[in-house]
Order: C-alpha cells, then sequence, then structure tokens
C-alpha cells in the first residue's frame, strides 16, 4: 500500500500522513527510520534541556512522546487488522510527558529504543495483507484504516523533527 492509497484521508491524521513521501509502507517505514529521522545527534545533544517556550517538552521528552505515540498507534492498528470494532479511546498526550522518565534518561538510550519499538512496528505491519491494511476502525472518535495508522506513525516522527529544526535548533549556535 502506498500512502495516495489512502481514500479519504482521515481527519487530524492527515496533516501527518501528508508529510510522508508517495512510498509502500513498509519502504517508507524503513526510509523514516527513527535513525534517520533524528539523524543530527550533535544538534540534538547540544540542545540539551532547552525548550522553545515555557510549557514545551525537551527533546528527550519530545523524543518519548513519539515513541509512546507509535506504541499506541501501533496498538490501535493491531485491534483494527484483527477486526476488532471496539472503539478505542483518545490519550493525552501532556499527562503522558508528565509520566515519563526521559528526562532522567540518555539520548542515546532513547533514540535505541525507538528503533526497537519501530523494528518492532515495522514487523507489525509487514504481518498484515493488503485486505488488513484496509481494515476500518475508530480511534479517538475518527475513522481510520490500519494503513493510514502505519501512514501516520511515520509522519508524527516527520513532524516533530520538522518542529525540533524550525523551534529548537535555532536556540543553539551550530
Amino acid at each position: 500500500m502506498k500512502r495516495s492509497d489512502i481514500h479519504p484521508l482521515p481527519q487530524f491524521y492527515d496533516r501527518y500522513i501528508n508529510l510522508v513521501e508517495d512510498l509502500d509502507l513498509l519502504e517508507a517505514l524503513e526510509t523514516y527510520s527513527p535513525e534517520s529521522v533524528f539523524s543530527d545527534t550533535d544538534a540534538l545533544h547540544n540542545l540539551g534541556d532547552l525548550i522553545y517556550a515555557p510549557g514545551k517538552w525537551t527533546i528527550r521528552e519530545a523524543i518519548q512522546h513519539c515513541i509512546d505515540t507509535e506504541r499506541i498507534m501501533s496498538y490501535r492498528a493491531l485491534r483494527i487488522a484483527r477486526n476488532d470494532k471496539t472503539p478505542l479511546p483518545g490519550f493525552d498526550e501532556n499527562e503522558y510527558a508528565l509520566n515519563t522518565t526521559a528526562s532522567y534518561r540518555h539520548l542515546e538510550e532513547l533514540l535505541d529504543e525507538y528503533d526497537i519499538v519501530r523494528a518492532s512496528t515495522h514487523a507489525l505491519f509487514q504481518s498484515f495483507n493488503e485486505e488488513m491494511l484496509g481494515h476500518s476502525g475508530q480511534a479517538s472518535q475518527i475513522d481510520i484504516t490500519v494503513g493510514s495508522l502505519g501512514f501516520m506513525i511515520i509522519g508524527h516522527s516527520i513532524h516533530h523533527m520538522n518542529v525540533i529544526k524550525e523551534r529548537y535548533f535555532p536556540l543553539v549556535v551550530q
């Protein structure tokens, strides 16, 4: 399945899905690996605990958020792929951020965990056939397909790296 095969794009999630090139889903999961998306580790290190505005997350908290979100979206994809029609609730990303140990962890440790989570996500989506990728369910009161969730996972990390480049990197001299 390619990104252009998603019709209609699910509301809200479209902002992430549209950030992904029109690649096959499995190829996109590899192309946009955490290692490639968050590749400028020197700049990420230089940021330390800097934030661009009060109440915003540090780099480590943002990466933890991406890890948490990928796990949640993968779980949603699994449930919907298996034809579970139970509406899936949303989650409060800010509450998750308040209840992590990201600020005490090393950047490399978080990036390693993210790579492991992505490998698991890739294996999960590799196990789905085309029919399963088209299964539809409801998450956060939005109708979405399994394939859409896969592209959303990828676009979500791209979105956060774009925010980091635009709002965080200018905080440090490189």
